[in-house]
């Protein structure tokens, strides 16, 4: 087992780092590597998979698990992830507890019932990501949150909250850059496009956020949703249906369910470009973001 721990993730340090090593010692053969910059799992990830490694486990946030992810693409190793981040929503998916001492227990369980499954990737623009993709107002909130650290390790979710009211208040209800999302043959204008490539779009806390429905690991298709519009009314019956546990946000009249797409191409319309995340990471403002499916691309053992 080789275990890629984020040193800067919300939830580890080294002391954990040190007990969770040391456990998994109990029935695994583990090297422990930490990451140094950006990209550093990737590659991380490509010399295990060449190395012949049994199982990579990503000990660290969302991103770190991207970017694992990223690097265990068509390959025959197994990914497997410990929640170190903010929010763990790929973990979660898999079914893999949200604290690490009940995660660990799980990994070591897992020696015993060792079982193998493919999910699929979405890709935007080249890059893959495990969950979720967004353009517009999802992605400025990632940006601000991420341009914190320190109030997004203290507060989580809460602060995600507070600086996505706020993003509405400020940008996205005055002059919100323009977007046109073509999928499926049809066209959507709007502000914000939401894509996933599984169920549920996050988590608050241990509950879980819904925008569509039929999103799945391994459906071999993208679901999301289109906000055309932002209003001040809109916003507040689109957050109560989002923690709703029967309406769904694509069920709003200012909201376009998308479902069942093997790609979809989002692109600016009034020239200004778009903020762009991928697995809860901000990756930069785009002009266009063209997004496809690689059904049964990653080994994960849960």
């Amino acid at each position: 087992m080789l275990i890629i721990v984020n040193p800067y993730a919300t939830t580890v340090s080294d002391r954990l780092r040190h007990l969770v090593v040391y456990a998994l010692q109990g029935r695994f053969e583990v090297d422990a590597v930490d990451t140094e910059a950006r990209g550093h799992a990737t590659e991380l990830c490509r010399e295990a998979a060449h190395e012949g490694y049994d199982v990579v486990v990503a000990f660290g946030g969302d991103g770190t698990v991207n970017e694992a992810a990223n690097g265990l693409l068509g390959s025959r190793t197994p990914l497997c992830c410990l929640p170190g981040g903010s929010a763990n929503v790929f973990a979660k998916m898999l079914g893999i507890p949200g604290d690490v001492v009940d995660a660990t227990e799980h990994l070591l369980a897992m020696a015993d019932d060792w079982r193998p499954r493919k999910v699929d990737l979405g890709v935007v623009n080249g890059r893959c990501f495990t969950f979720a993709s967004g353009l517009g107002l999802d992605a400025s909130v990632v940006e601000r949150v991420d341009a914190n650290p320190r109030m997004k390790a203290r507060l989580g979710a809460y602060y995600y909250t507070w600086v996505a009211v706020s993003m509405v208040l400020r940008r996205y209800l005055v002059r919100p850059p323009q977007l046109e999302v073509d999928a499926g043959g049809q066209t959507f204008g709007g502000v914000t496009a939401i894509v996933q490539n599984g169920s549920p779009f996050t988590y608050f806390q241990d509950r879980p956020i819904e925008i569509s429905d039929g999103a799945a690991l391994d459906s071999g298709a993208l679901t999301g949703g289109v906000l055309h519009r932002a209003t001040l009314l809109s916003m507040c019956s689109i957050a109560w249906r989002a923690f709703s546990s029967r309406a769904r946000v694509a069920g709003h009249r200012r909201v376009s369910g998308l479902s069942d797409l093997s790609e979809l191409t989002v692109r600016t319309t009034d020239g200004r470009p778009l903020p762009l995340q991928v697995d809860g990471d901000y990756l930069g403002e785009v002009t266009e973001a063209r997004y496809t499916i690689m059904p049964g691309a990653l080994n994960v053992i849960s």
